[in-house]
């Protein structure tokens, strides 16, 4: 798939890093280092725009290392990029860790999955089919 993209950063643009990854790097586009204090968020530039095709979304998750290493990830994850939107991707980082982690430009600091969606219209009714599962939940398949 073709995918038009503007971009406004002096990085390279996301590319998959390994022939069966399903998500591409984000990186920091910013003018001087951001640091995020513990259990603070802040909105982090790419300076990258796109234009996804029609029932496509872009969504903006974690990464796992920052995660692991730092305590840093995304934190409307995932994030929800439309079809429709023209705007800058910007990624809200949140530092879940005790420490100051800092932002660097050209740091990858996501990653971005395009991914097909489906629209749906809702039938309303007074009834839904039973199922084996029935209303079970959080936690209640693991019995």
């Amino acid at each position: 798939m073709n995918v038009k993209i503007v971009s406004n950063s002096k990085h390279p643009l996301p590319n998959y890093e390994t022939e069966y990854s399903a998500g591409m790097d984000l990186r920091a586009s910013i003018d001087e280092p951001v640091v995020i204090e513990p259990f603070k968020r802040v909105i982090i530039p790419t300076g990258l725009f796109v234009e996804l095709p029609v029932g496509y979304e872009g969504q903006v998750r974690p990464r796992s290392g920052l995660a692991l290493k730092h305590g840093i990830t995304v934190l409307n994850s995932p994030g929800t990029i439309d079809a429709d939107y023209r705007g800058e991707i910007k990624v809200i980082l949140v530092n879940l860790s005790d420490q100051p982690f800092v932002v660097n430009d050209g740091e990858r600091i996501a990653q971005l999955v395009v991914s097909a969606h489906s629209r749906v219209s809702w039938i309303e009714t007074d009834q839904l089919t039973s199922s084996d599962r029935g209303v079970g939940g959080f936690g209640s398949t693991g019995k």
